[in-house]
């Protein structure tokens, strides 16, 4: 066949091809595992170390009521006020704790399922600072900005959840904090969201909240559809009192629980990555046993959160190959205890989505996946180790994650798959696959297509704007948020939160038209 005959059939199969609706090859919720930063003799070394420090050392500052209900399972406290917890009981709580659940989403189509080595990516961050999109400079992160995240994030595929990725600047109180926190997640996205409650008064303030999006009293309950996020200890080897008065009243409310141990090593944590892992798995194991004492029935994720310092400076280094490993060794401990987890990922240190935030969040996301992370937070719109975030990464960062997700499925061994009659075929044939009924059903099935990276020959991109990445983002950025308003709670529903709580984000920022976008 010529060349002139090859790029002829080559148009007409895209042609054709472009005709076939696609199916992704990447969907939540894929098997992951396969890559394991540590032997089985190193991972059983480190969980008897955890053991070890649970029992022998404890943490200190529990409160009084879950002191109490700690001793009543068989915890003891020594005579320095460390609470101590026996193997037998930690061993217990691993052997019976819930393997995998429903993570519900506010539309069931977003419902997904954790634990099992399946692997999902999303938000997380308490970012103080977001770039502008207008100005490209830094500015304080606002409650509109939560909702504008929000409706992005729910026009990505790839970003399974919406945990609050930054701090509302705008709230005067804690309390008004959390109550708009939550509902401009709510109100911006149908997936699923986590919220960091910052203590009791607030999760028993959301309820009614939550209750009243659910469809009534008593409604959140059956389908939950809120993760609370209680970093419940001060790393290291301390209780957190307010988060752990939180933890206490969310477990009750029936939340799922996002147990976060975030020590940093070199600073709060070893600078050695072994102990660093061992004391970040001993700390969530602590909360994980709070939390069954509660309620045996409880949705806990097992979040070891382990950040890494730049030791020279002893600043985060949220980018580093040394982060990547510890979150990496982190999903697989978590695998060993067959946990729902979670790590984090895709913390760049960069302050703009530029090459060293692509790698950064290539290599650190990419390991935590292949390693079988439940969830993967942090990784999508994070930036300056996160003190950040930018807009346009979560639409740069939703292509990124596509990619990795489709290196995650891995490579399909079938008798079909291993195309011996299309081989034959072809050789005996036109010499070429092109046109071949294998090559259009599988380029729809087996194949993943960026919105964002660019595939084309130079010179049509340059024939066409020659735009780079960032700027094909941030059209996108713009079209969704000038005409994605969701419209999922009902306007007297709306009503009602407006009449109980103190919301701040005005209903008219909620529209199009509003004059921002």
């Amino acid at each position: 066949m010529t060349v002139s005959t090859a790029r002829r059939t080559s148009r007409r199969s895209r042609g054709i091809a472009n005709a076939v609706p696609l199916v992704s090859p990447v969907r939540p919720g894929m098997l992951g595992g396969g890559y394991k930063p540590l032997t089985q003799p190193e991972v059983e070394r480190i969980h008897a170390l955890v053991l070890q420090l649970l029992e022998d050392l404890g943490l200190s500052q529990i409160t009084p009521s879950l002191e109490a209900r700690a001793i009543e399972a068989g915890c003891w406290v020594d005579d320095t006020g460390r609470l101590r917890f026996p193997r037998a009981l930690v061993e217990d709580v691993i052997a019976r704790t819930r393997r995998k659940f429903t993570l519900h989403g506010i539309d069931p189509a977003h419902d997904i399922e954790i634990g099992g080595g399946r692997v999902h990516t999303g938000t997380g961050g308490a970012a103080p600072t977001i770039m502008d999109f207008h100005s490209g400079r830094y500015r304080e992160s606002t409650v509109s900005d939560l909702y504008d995240i929000a409706r992005l994030v729910d026009r990505m595929d790839n970003i399974h959840w919406y945990h609050r990725s930054v701090v509302a600047r705008d709230a005067e109180t804690i309390l008004d904090l959390d109550i708009n926190t939550t509902y401009a997640c709510l109100s911006g996205t149908t997936k699923s969201i986590a919220i960091s409650y910052t203590d009791s008064a607030s999760v028993k303030a959301v309820i009614p909240m939550l209750d009243a999006v659910a469809g009534g009293e008593g409604k959140f309950r059956q389908r939950p559809f809120c993760t609370a996020v209680c970093c419940h200890v001060v790393p290291p080897m301390r209780f957190a009192t307010e988060s752990c008065a939180a933890l206490e009243a969310a477990v009750e409310a029936g939340l799922p629980i996002l147990l976060v141990a975030a020590g940093q090593a070199g600073a709060t944590a070893p600078a050695a990555l072994a102990g660093s892992v061992a004391q970040a798995c001993a700390e969530v194991l602590a909360g994980l046993v709070l939390c069954n004492i509660i309620d045996p029935m409880c949705r806990g994720i097992f979040a070891t959160w382990p950040f890494v310092s730049d030791l020279r400076t002893g600043a985060m280094s949220g980018g580093s190959g040394e982060q990547a490993l510890l979150s990496a060794a982190c999903a697989q401990m978590a695998g060993f205890y067959d946990l729902p987890n979670s790590v984090p990922a895709g913390m760049t240190d960069s302050k703009l989505p530029d090459m060293q935030a692509g790698g950064e969040k290539g290599y650190t996301v990419a390991l935590a996946a292949h390693a079988g992370a439940s969830m993967i937070h942090e990784c999508a719109g994070m930036h300056g180790s996160l003190m950040g975030t930018c807009f346009e990464s979560y639409v740069l960062d939703n292509d990124l994650l596509g990619a990795i997700l489709r290196t995650v499925k891995g490579v399909e061994v079938t008798e079909d798959a291993l195309s011996f009659d299309v081989i034959r075929d072809v050789v005996l044939g036109e010499g070429h696959y092109l046109g071949h009924p294998q090559t259009f059903s599988r380029m729809k099935t087996d194949y993943l297509y960026p919105a964002i990276a660019d595939r084309r020959s130079i010179s049509v991109w340059e024939e066409t704007g020659a735009r780079d990445a960032r700027e094909v983002a941030r059209g996108t950025v713009q079209t969704v948020l000038g005409e994605h308003y969701p419209t999922h709670i009902d306007p007297a529903i709306d009503r009602q939160l407006r009449d109980n709580f103190n919301i701040i984000l005005p209903a008219a920022r909620m529209r199009p038209g509003n004059g921002v976008w």
